[in-house]
């Protein structure tokens, strides 16, 4: 416990008082409301608390480790459960006396066994801050995990949260529900809803977290006007809709996608950067998920147990929607009007990011695939992102990178400097072996999730073999997020210059053993690509996938 007058030092006299045969029940009571009177009275004056804090629904009990306090498993919500399934998130219940606050909470209920745990009880956030007492104001980082709105946890390894906040910042990571319990729509869960909507329960529990940190955060020495969202694939996707959606304007000052962004038009058969779906089209959806279930109504989907409802792709309710309420419309056409919540961004993608979503193994397939997702633009595509004789390259992959996260970081980057007032920084991410031409690896670059690992600087969780250039980069990459943080621009004492991208100076940072600026990747493919997303968006582009 750090701090004379922490209110650690108090607990530990406890148990010589429960020795002492002198002191009566009533005396013990009072002994304990003095404590507690105590605790609040030092976190609101900003002396030291140890490593207790106290928030708005009672006292936390969090760990010191090399000089981080850490708090794990912080209710930000109330669990999500009977009636509350397909609901808005719900105020927390206050608590009496302290909670421990020492261990991760369970993750969403999904595939797969997280760290953690998992349960539908799940809305706890976790918070890592350097402050010695709740006065310092430090710049926030809020972490959305990615998993394909289908599966994440805040307690993976990778996710810890110490050595970005010893440069300075808090980071704070915060759960939501994932797969149907996240994102199913249905006609009575609109009708019963007061916003006559339904499937973007995961988006508003992100919501519900950063209106706790508003609430919170100065408890822990945050600054709750420096909050910085950030977040990988689906997080970064929820991050370019928390952008635009007007229900978290205020709640972020500065915002940062790693291959995320949100631009892509509505379609009823999902591809990959075209997922949304309108309110209709997951309505439907919603209607064939509860028949899959055996049940005709919402009552009867919330009698299953949680682990018993339907699951897997095509099942609907896995994705966000244009639900017209936290999502107001295409996020596209929401930028070109510029209705979106103007703020710095820092957002870019990996440079093989198709090496994790390609499914093709030969020439043909590849052919076959693209003739039926992008009709009359195939041909164009093909030879913009062109196949081998007899296999599938870099070249062709990069069509399934750009067409879920290139195209649209490169849109939102072009699109927010011309409507915009706010600084966009725009990143490629190339670190990767150097694999011989022998090598089953070879002409291969970075794949999709490789980046997350250097921007928390925890190499290690994923790779034992890292090299001193991967170090060397985790560690700008880790500079440069915690300076964007701080001033909303990554540059800084220590780290190459990155220049801010405008359509008059499109330069892009390429994050690799040198970081160094350079063109938009890919750009001429890229603009083939933007010809069939913009043909999409046209009548007859929308009436063609129907």
């Amino acid at each position: 416990m750090s701090g004379k007058a922490g209110g650690g030092d108090f607990i530990n006299l406890l148990p010589g008082c429960f020795n002492n045969s002198l002191i009566k029940i009533r005396e013990m009571r009072f002994f304990f409301f003095a404590i507690a009177t105590m605790v609040i009275s030092l976190a609101a004056s900003g002396e030291p608390v140890g490593d207790l804090v106290n928030v708005e629904e009672g006292i936390l009990q969090g760990k010191q480790l090399d000089g981080i306090r850490v708090f794990k498993g912080i209710p930000f919500a109330a669990p999500p459960i009977g009636e509350l399934r397909w609901a808005e998130p719900q105020p927390v219940e206050k608590w009496d006396g302290i909670r421990q606050a020492t261990h991760f909470g369970p993750a969403p209920i999904q595939g797969g066994n997280p760290p953690s745990g998992k349960s539908e009880d799940c809305l706890y956030l976790n918070v890592w801050t350097p402050a010695k007492s709740a006065d310092e104001k430090l710049p926030v980082l809020v972490w959305i995990y990615g998993g394909g709105f289908s599966f994440g946890s805040t307690s993976e390894p990778v996710y810890d949260g110490a050595k970005l906040a010893q440069k300075g910042v808090i980071l704070v990571s915060v759960a939501y529900r994932v797969g149907p319990l996240g994102f199913l729509a249905h006609p009575e869960l609109s009708k019963e809803s007061p916003a006559k909507s339904s499937g973007n329960y995961g988006l508003l529990d992100q919501i519900a977290a950063l209106k706790w940190v508003q609430k919170n955060i100065a408890a822990f020495g945050g600054d709750p006007n420096k909050v910085t969202i950030f977040g990988e694939s689906a997080g970064g996707i929820s991050v370019s809709m928390l952008c635009a959606s007007p229900l978290a304007k205020g709640l972020f000052q500065a915002a940062i996608s790693q291959s995320g962004g949100s631009f892509g038009p509505t379609r009823p058969t999902t591809y990959p950067g075209e997922n949304m779906k309108t309110l209709a089209m997951a309505e439907k959806e919603g209607l064939s998920f509860a028949e899959k279930a055996g049940v005709s109504s919402v009552e009867e989907l919330r009698d299953i147990d949680a682990e018993k409802l339907p699951g897997g792709w095509g099942m609907g309710s896995a994705w966000p929607i244009i639900d017209g309420y936290v999502i107001p419309d295409d996020q596209y056409k929401l930028y070109e009007a510029g209705n979106y919540n103007d703020v710095p961004v820092l957002i870019g993608y990996n440079s093989d990011e198709g090496a994790s979503f390609s499914r093709e193994e030969t020439p043909e397939e590849y052919i076959s695939n693209v003739e039926l997702r992008y009709g009359k633009y195939a041909d164009t595509l093909i030879a913009a992102y062109p196949v081998g004789e007899d296999n599938v390259p870099k070249t062709a992959r990069d069509l399934a990178r750009d067409a879920a996260f290139g195209w649209h970081t490169w849109t939102w980057a072009r699109l927010q400097s011309k409507t915009g007032k706010s600084a966009v920084y725009y990143y490629y991410f190339d670190q990767h072996p150097d694999y011989p031409e022998d090598s089953p690896f070879f002409g291969y670059g970075s794949p999709h999730g490789q980046d997350v690992g250097y921007v928390f600087m925890n190499l290690d969780t994923l790779n034992p073999t890292t090299t001193q250039s991967d170090q060397r980069l985790a560690e700008i990459m880790g500079t440069y997020w915690t300076n964007f943080a701080k001033y909303g621009d990554p540059n800084g004492e220590g780290v190459p210059d990155w220049p801010a991208f405008s359509d008059s100076n499109p330069e892009v940072q390429y994050l690799d053993a040198a970081p160094h600026t350079g063109p938009v990747p890919s750009e001429g493919a890229l603009k083939v690509l933007d010809a069939y997303f913009s043909w999409r968006f046209t009548p007859e582009g929308e009436a063609w996938t129907k």
